[in-house]
């Protein structure tokens, strides 16, 4: 059962949790507004676990350069412990591609390949 995040204005979502993943579907804009808040809130769930955590951002609007900044951080913060798994739309693989940050941010095509991945970790 997905639970509401609260979030912004701008950017809402839910959280899944199963037994040895979490998967946030978000939508809206994650960008200087929303990031913040975003960076808080999914930060507190990865560290509360489980560990191997799934973004799916393929609803996502608009990233900007704080919204990847976030996006690093959480790798990092997840990475430690598990994994973290990015599905992406268009709009966000190219904003990541232009860092070249694709390989780092573990960006996957659907959920239900996070999903296989997960399995395998």
């Amino acid at each position: 059962m997905a639970e509401p995040l609260n979030l912004t204005v701008s950017l809402r979502g839910t959280r899944e949790v199963k037994d040895n993943y979490q998967l946030f579907r978000l939508t809206g804009l994650l960008d200087a507004f929303s990031e913040p808040t975003f960076r808080k809130v999914i930060g507190k769930y990865i560290e509360e676990g489980p560990i191997h955590i799934i973004l799916d951002l393929s609803q996502i609007d608009f990233v900007d350069s704080s919204g990847l900044g976030a996006l690093v951080q959480l790798a990092k913060l997840a990475q430690s412990a598990g994994t973290l798994q990015i599905v992406t739309n268009a709009r966000v693989t190219q904003t990541v591609k232009l860092v070249r940050l694709e390989q780092f941010l573990s960006l996957r095509p659907s959920v239900a390949v996070a999903l296989e991945n997960t399995k395998q970790a």
